[in-house]
């Protein structure tokens, strides 16, 4: 098979179907015979190295569907981050910060290796985690590192709620507590820690920020929900909810720019399974999708991207998310 056509058979990879009849299915028009919003890539900030798609839990509702079977998006290896940080450093790109996905990031045999190189070229470094046994496993290796580049490397752990009962739901029983037991880990070495949460659609941000702080208050963890850079809470992703499509007059009719979106300033590089070398997306949340696969170095990837995924609607313009720290 094709590495550029291989997918699961995930719904937020393949459908469009959902979205509503013949929605997002020409990349330069809507259905309305409108011209579908595009966005440029301004200037590279953050590039997302994904580590692999495999997880030690399955959540239901993750991005990506990561799981311990699905390995669609194999292992990135060393030699892939290193060859990406070298393209940044060898011509000048003014990329900040080198952000960690998956999948579980700890799960990768690479990761630590992979942190030491971003951090030694003078990036900051973020990387997503539940903080669960993955993490945990590395042990000392993992603090030692940590604390060395204590101020430029951020463990960004996903808390889906600040309720016990939701996180447990998306997540399996017990996770919660397994969560708790790495950000005590992580807190008891003074390490810089973010969380990444969810806001129920009946739930105001306000309300969300106010019963996390009540929660990290109660469980003394130093984070502060008011920071959004801190406190990251992304909207709710439904895989079968029909959403609209992005023309280029709702930038106005919104009071949205173009420049707001995570791909005017974000990369994500991945490797599937069966590629031969490593391949960069337009972004996070749509890495399965062909339209999206962009080239195999960074400046093959740095054109326009076309808003022709549910998830440019739903995540980006209209729910005003962003994976980055920044």
């Amino acid at each position: 098979m094709d590495p550029m056509t291989t997918t699961t058979a995930s719904p937020f990879a393949t459908r469009r179907d959902v979205a509503g009849a013949g929605r997002f299915v020409d990349a330069f028009v809507t259905a309305d015979g409108s011209r579908r919003a595009s966005v440029a890539l301004t200037r590279l900030e953050t590039l997302w190295l994904n580590t692999g798609s495999l997880c030690n839990i399955a959540c239901a509702n993750c991005y990506i569907e990561s799981s311990p079977t699905n390995d669609a998006l194999a292992y990135l290896t060393v030699e892939d981050a290193v060859r990406y940080l070298a393209e940044i450093a060898d011509t000048g790109l003014p990329t900040r910060e080198i952000g960690f996905t998956g999948g579980e990031p700890f799960m990768n045999p690479g990761i630590l290796t992979m942190l030491e190189h971003a951090l030694g070229a003078g990036h900051e470094v973020l990387v997503l985690t539940n903080a669960m046994r993955p993490m945990l496993r590395w042990g000392e290796r993992l603090g030692e590192l940590a604390a060395a580049h204590r101020g430029h490397l951020t463990f960004r752990v996903s808390l889906d709620h600040h309720s016990e009962a939701v996180h447990d739901a998306e997540r399996g029983a017990g996770s919660w507590d397994m969560a708790w037991k790495g950000l005590d880990w992580l807190a008891a070495r003074d390490l810089r820690i973010a969380i990444a949460g969810r806001r129920l659609a009946d739930e105001s941000e306000a309300a969300a920020r106010a019963a996390y702080a009540d929660l990290f208050n109660a469980r003394g963890l130093a984070v502060d929900a008011a920071d959004p850079g801190a406190l990251v809470l992304f909207p709710e992703m439904e895989a079968d909810r029909a959403v609209p499509e992005i023309t280029e007059a709702c930038w106005g009719i919104l009071d949205r720019a173009p420049e707001q979106m995570m791909c005017a300033s974000s990369r994500m590089v991945v490797r599937r399974r069966g590629a031969s070398e490593a391949a960069v997306v337009a972004c996070t949340l749509t890495p399965y999708d062909a339209q999206f696969e962009l080239g195999r170095t960074l400046a093959d990837a740095s054109g326009t991207v076309q808003l022709n995924h549910p998830f440019c609607a739903q995540f980006c313009v209209l729910g005003g998310a962003s994976c980055s720290a920044g």
